[in-house]
């Protein structure tokens, strides 16, 4: 296993060609680099002519047995007809391996953007979610995590303060207003929810469409509340959000129940990801493709306008939550 602080510096085209020469997976292109940070994603060209894409997994991310597992909802959402992107296997695998690296080889698809103008797009992604949550909801996940917000976001919290690249001058008030929303969120109402196997990380950036709308990207899957799948994708202002989630309700509740006490979850889950996010820079910033990407996270600007949403957060959290029918009882 590689060390805590690797960051694929062996990862180094030879190295890419042997990996997938291992599994008579020969190129006719170069490997073009994709749009990914946590791994190291390629697409290129096969001799059978055919466009493939390749993910190799960072180490020490997921174990085998959590990939296995988002391979094995794949393969259950495709065998249900769905439009996601599965990985390929061979003989019977796949998760494949070389030296020590995990990689999983995928078809190569395109499309155009999701687009939350287009109601049509709302009907399909409603469609798409109800029977995903519907497959999602018939086993559970017994190694890919749990979602929940408010140990999660405790379990941050140290891990952001002890960062370097807060400047020190501010931690004490990131201090402050992270244990206020830990605080806050943990004086909400209870919202009991169903726990079932989601894409996890369903934003604009995973869909795409050709006639039909698609899912990418299962890295993040795991047991979680429907909703989960829904709130990065509204857009616009309340009367909006409430438009976009009528029509994607509408459509899913074809498949299976949503229970409307989740849309309570929707800004702690916000709240979850804007911390998640920053301790996920701290944790990769020994990677140099970090630096690279993401430059303005060592500098102060950056901190001050965080600790601002941070407070801003607070507030939405005590506000009144988003509703379907803001008439009803």
């Amino acid at each position: 296993m590689m060390s805590a602080n690797f960051h694929f510096h062996q990862l180094q085209p030879d190295l890419l060609l042997d990996a997938l020469e291992s599994y008579q997976i020969r190129l006719e292109s170069g490997l073009m680099a994709l749009n990914s940070y946590e791994n190291r994603v390629y697409q290129f060209k096969a001799d059978d002519m055919q466009r493939y894409v390749v993910k190799f997994y960072r180490p020490e991310r997921w174990t085998a047995e959590q990939i296995g597992e988002e391979h094995q909802f794949c393969r259950d959402l495709q065998q249900a007809e769905l439009d996601i992107i599965a990985p390929l296997q061979f003989d019977g695998q796949s998760l494949l391996q070389y030296q020590h690296y995990y990689f999983a080889v995928f078809p190569s698809k395109g499309g155009r953007p999701f687009s939350a103008e287009q109601d049509e797009h709302w009907e399909q992604l409603g469609t798409l979610l109800g029977q995903l949550h519907q497959v999602g909801a018939a086993t559970t996940f017994q190694h890919r995590p749990i979602l929940q917000v408010h140990t999660e976001i405790q379990q941050a919290i140290p891990l952001l303060l002890q960062c370097p690249l807060l400047p020190a001058a501010l931690r004490p008030q990131y201090q402050r207003v992270l244990e206020q929303l830990l605080h806050t969120i943990q004086q909400l109402p209870a919202v009991k929810w169903r726990s079932r196997r989601i894409h996890g990380d369903c934003h604009a950036g995973n869909i795409l469409t050709d006639q039909q709308l698609f899912l990418l990207d299962f890295d993040d899957c795991l047991q979680g509340p429907a909703v989960q799948d829904f709130w990065m994708l509204l857009s616009g202002d309340e009367m909006e959000q409430r438009i976009q989630l009528e029509i994607l309700t509408e459509q899913y509740q074809n498949f299976t129940d949503f229970n409307q006490s989740e849309l309570a979850l929707i800004e702690p889950l916000r709240c979850r990801r804007m911390v998640l996010y920053m301790v996920w820079l701290a944790k990769r910033w020994a990677d140099p493709a970090f630096p690279l990407h993401f430059p303005w996270f060592a500098h102060e600007d950056y901190w001050q306008q965080q600790l601002q949403q941070l407070q801003q957060q607070n507030l939405r959290l005590q506000q009144p939550t988003l509703r379907l029918y803001p008439y009803d009882i």
